[in-house]
C-alpha cells in the first residue's frame, strides 16, 4: 500500500495535475480570505471556507479523473488485477495519495487564523472546526470521484460524471426542500432517501462552532462506502473471466448490500443518541451549550412540562431543535412535541388569539402556559448602510428557561407603571426584558387607586412631565415608607423642584434632587456626535455587570443627580459624567454648548441606586436622569448596554423573592479585526496570487524537465 501511495503521489507532482489542484484551491481560498477576513475584518474563517467550498466541484474531478480510468484505458490495470497485493490496499493507497494533495492547501488555510490573531481576538476552536469540516468535505468528494473513476475508462467522462455528482451533493439541500414542499408520503420518502447525498447540510453543521459528530460520522461513512464500492468495482473485473464469476459476483453483491445497510444503520443509530453525546460546543460564548443557570434549574423540576413546536419536524430549525433536545435530555419531566400547523391548524388557537410564527413554542405545565414567538428566539438588527436585517444573537435558551420558570413558579409578581402625568411609555425591548423575568406589567393611574397595590413588586415612573397631585404624591410616599421599590427616570426640565413640586416630594424621600440645567461634556471621549449625547463613565458595580469595561452606555439629554447621604441613606453610583462636564443653565436662552460663568461644574451622578431605611423597612430607588435612557433607540446605539443595566436593576428588585431565572441572550457578533489596507493587500495577494503563481511555475518546470527526458 505504501508503494502505491508513493507512486501515485509522485505522479501527481510529476504532471501538472497536483500543482494545478493545489494552486487553484489556494487561489480561491486566498481570494475569499483577503476579501472577508483581511479587508472586511471578520475574525471567522468559517465564512471563507463556506464561500470557497464550490472550488471542489471544479478541482476534484480533475484530481480524480485519471486515477483509475487511465489505467483501465491503457490496459495497465491488468497489473493491478494480477498484483500480489489486495485490491483494497491498492485503492486505499491511491486514495491517501489524493488526500495528501488536498492536505497541502488545507495546511495553508490552517495558517489563516494564526495570521488574523495578530490583528485582534480570534476564536481558534471555532475556526479550526470549520477548517476540519472543509477538509472532510474534500475527502468525501475525492472518495466519490475515485468511485466514478473506477467505472469508466474515459478521463473526460469520469471528470464530467464527478462534476455532476458533486454538483448534486452540493445542491441536494435545496432539492430536498423543494420536494418536501408537498405533504405527499411518496415525495417525503424520496426526499429522505436523497438527503443521504446532502453534503452541504452536514458541512454547515461544522461551520458555526458546533462540533457535530453526526456530520463527521456521515462524511467518514461516505468515504468508507465509496472506497469499498471502488474495491468491489475492481474486484468484479478481476474475476470477470473466471468460472468463479457467479459465486464471487453474488458474494460481492451481497457484501455491498450488507455494507450499505450497515452504513445507513450506523448513521440512524448515531442520530438517535442524546445531544450531549454528539454535539460539542466549541464557541467562545458557548452558543449551543446550556448554562449552569439552566441546568441547575432543570435539575430541580418536579412539574411535567410539554413544549410544543409549531412546525413540521422535517422543516425544523436545527439550532432551536438542538437546544430543545438538550432540555429534554436533562429531565424526564420535559417532553418536546412538533405540531404541524397544516395538519392541526387550530391547535395554537387554544393558547392565543393572535397569529404566531412558524417554529414558535408553547410551553405548558399543569399550572399555566406561555407562548414564545419565534421572532423572540433570534435577535436582529438593521444594517442601515445596506438596509438588510441581520441576525445578531440567539436567545433560545433565555426564552425557554424563562418560559419554564413562568409555568412552574408558584407566585407571579407584578410591576406597575404609573400613568396620568404625561409619562413616557416603556419601549418594547425593555417591557420584554421585564416579561422575560416573569413579571406581569400593569399600568396604574393613581386617581383610580386609594393606595399602591400590595402585590407591587416594584413601581416604574417614566419621566413625568406634569406634576403629581398632592394626593397622588402622598400615595407614593406611603408606599416608599413601607419599604417600596421604585425605578424612576426624569424628563429634561430646567428646574424640576420648582416645576414639579409634588413629584419632588417623592424624590425627597430618598434625599434626591435633580440639578438644574443639562449636563454637557467638553471631553469628546465622553460624548457621541454632540456634547449633549453623553457616554457616561460606567462605574464598577454588580449593577453594571456586562457593561463595565466592555461597552458604552448612551444617555442623551441628561441632568445631574445630587443625593444627600445620612445615617439612613446609602448611595451606589452607577453612571457619572466626567471631570470636564458641566450643567448648562438657562437652556431656553442658550445659543450654544459653550461653558458660561453661571454653569455648574461636574462631575455629576447620572444614574444611582439609593437605599433609605424607614424604621424596620428599607425603601429602594433606581434613579436615572435621562428621559431617553431606557428607550430602544438609545439602546441600539450601544449594543444593548442600556438594556443590560435595566435588566440588572430589575434583577436586584426581584432578588429575595422566588428568584426569577434569567439567561442572557447569546451574541452572534464576530470579533472585528483592524487590518490596515497595506497589510490586507500585502497578505492577501501573497496567499491569493503570489503563492499559487509560484506553484504553477514550479509545476511547469518539473513537468517540462520530465518531458525533455
Amino acid at each position: 500500500m505504501i508503494a502505491v501511495y508513493k507512486r501515485e503521489l509522485k505522479a501527481f507532482f510529476q504532471s501538472m495535475i497536483g500543482w494545478l489542484f493545489v494552486a487553484a484551491t489556494m487561489f480561491i481560498t486566498g481570494i475569499y480570505f483577503m476579501a472577508i477576513n483581511l479587508m472586511y475584518g471578520s475574525a471567522s474563517v468559517a465564512n471563507t471556507v463556506s464561500s470557497a467550498v464550490f472550488i471542489y466541484l471544479l478541482t476534484i474531478p480533475i484530481l480524480t479523473m485519471r486515477i483509475l480510468s487511465e489505467e483501465r484505458k491503457q490496459k495497465t490495470d491488468q497489473l493491478t488485477l494480477t498484483a500480489p497485493i489486495s485490491i483494497g490496499k491498492i485503492v486505499i493507497g491511491k486514495y491517501l495519495a489524493m488526500a495528501t494533495v488536498l492536505l497541502i492547501p488545507i495546511v495553508v488555510v490552517m495558517i489563516y487564523p494564526l495570521i488574523l490573531s495578530g490583528f485582534g481576538t480570534v476564536a481558534f476552536a471555532e475556526n479550526y472546526v470549520a477548517i476540519f469540516g472543509f477538509f472532510l468535505y474534500g475527502l468525501a468528494a475525492i472518495a466519490l470521484g475515485l468511485l466514478i473513476s473506477s467505472i469508466t475508462e474515459s478521463q473526460v467522462i469520469a471528470a464530467v460524471l464527478s462534476f455532476a455528482a458533486l454538483f448534486i451533493t452540493y445542491m441536494m439541500s435545496g432539492i430536498c426542500s423543494l420536494i418536501t414542499g408537498s405533504e405527499n408520503v411518496v415525495t417525503t420518502f424520496i426526499a429522505k432517501v436523497l438527503s443521504a447525498l446532502d453534503f452541504s447540510s452536514r458541512f454547515d453543521k461544522l461551520l458555526n462552532g458546533n462540533f457535530d459528530l453526526g456530520a463527521v460520522i456521515y462524511f467518514l461513512t461516505i468515504i468508507i462506502v465509496c472506497i469499498f464500492l471502488t474495491t468491489q468495482s475492481i474486484q468484479k473485473r478481476r474475476y470477470s473471466i473466471s468460472v468463479k464469476n457467479i459465486k464471487l459476483g453474488a458474494y460481492s453483491s451481497g457484501l455491498i448490500a450488507v455494507v450499505l445497510v450497515a452504513a445507513v444503520f450506523a448513521n440512524m443509530i448515531f442520530a438517535e443518541l442524546p445531544e450531549q453525546y454528539k454535539n460539542f460546543d466549541v464557541t467562545s460564548q458557548k452558543l449551543y451549550s446550556l448554562t449552569d443557570t439552566t441546568t441547575d434549574f432543570i435539575s430541580g423540576l418536579t412539574d411535567d412540562i410539554n413544549i410544543y413546536v409549531l412546525q413540521d419536524e422535517k422543516n425544523k430549525d436545527e439550532v432551536l431543535d438542538s437546544t430543545l433536545q438538550k432540555y429534554a435530555a436533562l429531565s424526564k419531566h420535559i417532553k418536546v412535541t412538533y405540531k404541524n400547523p397544516v395538519k392541526t391548524p387550530n391547535f395554537y388557537k387554544q393558547y392565543t388569539d393572535g397569529n404566531i410564527s412558524m417554529n414558535s413554542l408553547i410551553v405548558e405545565s399543569g399550572k399555566r402556559y406561555k407562548v414564545v414567538d419565534y421572532s423572540d428566539i433570534y435577535e436582529t438588527e438593521v444594517d442601515y448602510s445596506t438596509y438588510q436585517e441581520n441576525t445578531t444573537g440567539y436567545d433560545g435558551e433565555g426564552q425557554l428557561t424563562s418560559a419554564l420558570d413562568y409555568v412552574t413558579r408558584d407566585d407571579m409578581p407584578k410591576a406597575y407603571t404609573i400613568t396620568g402625568h404625561d409619562e413616557m411609555t416603556l419601549d418594547s425591548g425593555f417591557s420584554s426584558a421585564i416579561e422575560k423575568q416573569n413579571l406581569t406589567i400593569e399600568s396604574l393611574n393613581l386617581m383610580n387607586a386609594d393606595t399602591l397595590p400590595e402585590d407591587a413588586e416594584f413601581v416604574i415612573i417614566m419621566a413625568p412631565q406634569s406634576d403629581y397631585s398632592s394626593e397622588d404624591a402622598s400615595k407614593v410616599v406611603d408606599y416608599i415608607e413601607n419599604g417600596g421599590k421604585l425605578l424612576i427616570t426624569t424628563a429634561l426640565i430646567e428646574d424640576q423642584a420648582t416645576s414639579l413640586p409634588n413629584f419632588q416630594k417623592i424624590l425627597d424621600c430618598f434625599n434626591a434632587k435633580i440639578v438644574n440645567g443639562m449636563v454637557i461634556e467638553s471631553d469628546s471621549n465622553y460624548y457621541y456626535q454632540q456634547p449633549a449625547y453623553l457616554l457616561p463613565e460606567v462605574q464598577n458595580t454588580y449593577l453594571t455587570d456586562g457593561v463595565y469595561q466592555n461597552k458604552y452606555a448612551f444617555m442623551p439629554y441628561a441632568q445631574g443627580i445630587q443625593i444627600t447621604e445620612d445615617d439612613n441613606t446609602t448611595v451606589t453610583s452607577i453612571l457619572k459624567s466626567s471631570e470636564s462636564s458641566y450643567s448648562k443653565m438657562n437652556l431656553s436662552e442658550a445659543t450654544s454648548y459653550e461653558r458660561s460663568m453661571e454653569d455648574e461644574n461636574g462631575p455629576f451622578d447620572l444614574g444611582v441606586y439609593v437605599e433609605k431605611t424607614y424604621g424596620e423597612n428599607t425603601a429602594k430607588l433606581f434613579l436615572f436622569s435621562s428621559v431617553n435612557f431606557f428607550t430602544d433607540q438609545a439602546d441600539a446605539m450601544v449594543s444593548n448596554a442600556n438594556l443590560t443595566i435595566f435588566t440588572n436593576c430589575i434583577s436586584e428588585y426581584i432578588d429575595g423573592q422566588e428568584s426569577s431565572i434569567v439567561v442572557p441572550s447569546k451574541s452572534y457578533a464576530v470579533e472585528t479585526l483592524t487590518v490596515s489596507s497595506g497589510n490586507a493587500m500585502g497578505i492577501g495577494l501573497t496567499f491569493a496570487v503570489i503563492l499559487p503563481v509560484v506553484l504553477m511555475i514550479l509545476g511547469f518546470v518539473v513537468w517540462f524537465n520530465r518531458r525533455k527526458k
